[in-house]
């Protein structure tokens, strides 16, 4: 619970002006908030899994991204308090994911390829064992396997294979498709 609630401040901390009503822990293992953009929301999502590597959090979060409305007035201080269509339908969606595996839910225009590409993110993400944590996170913080490798005293040639074997750049091929999606560009 603890790391938990030290990710969720670290993405209110981080993506402060992309977050209309912070992100709040609601019911002990779940939160909800209200950003700016999806692609912004895309971006937190991103970044929280990024940060639970780099952590070496051991458990798996489920997000849904439900562009809908809010009749009540935003809360800028804490995620409470707030009513419509747009957060019921979010909290649907997610009691509907704990059915399956599917750990990503976009719901908004041209969501239908924005899910596909969340789903093979998802496959990279979860296909990375707990003993490659410290690596990928290396990898995603844009170290080479050069600088991998003295900082793991491993062989260089040892951590280029791995930056290959865990397809990090797959995966971050994944993330600009996703904002090619999202922003059009």
């Amino acid at each position: 619970m603890s790391a938990f609630q030290a990710m969720v401040e670290w993405a209110n901390k981080i993506y402060d002006e992309s977050i209309k009503s912070p992100l709040t822990i609601t019911l002990g293992d779940e939160f909800q908030g209200i950003v700016t953009t999806a692609s912004k929301g895309i971006d937190i999502v991103l970044a929280m899994e990024e940060y639970a590597i780099e952590e070496g959090f051991n458990f798996k979060l489920r997000y849904v991204l439900y562009e809908g409305p809010v009749d009540t007035p935003i809360n800028p201080e804490v995620a409470y308090e707030m009513l419509g269509p747009g957060l019921t339908n979010a909290r649907k969606k997610l009691n509907a994911m704990k059915k399956d595996q599917t750990r990503f839910y976009v719901s908004m225009s041209g969501s239908s390829e924005i899910n596909k590409m969340m789903r093979i993110t998802q496959h990279f993400i979860d296909s990375w064992h707990p003993k490659d944590l410290s690596t990928v996170s290396g990898f995603l913080q844009g170290h080479d396997y050069k600088a991998l490798a003295k900082l793991h005293q491993k062989d260089e040639s040892t951590l280029w294979r791995r930056r290959k074997s865990l397809a990090i750049d797959e995966y971050q091929m994944c993330k600009d498709v996703l904002h090619h999606l999202l922003n059009g560009n």
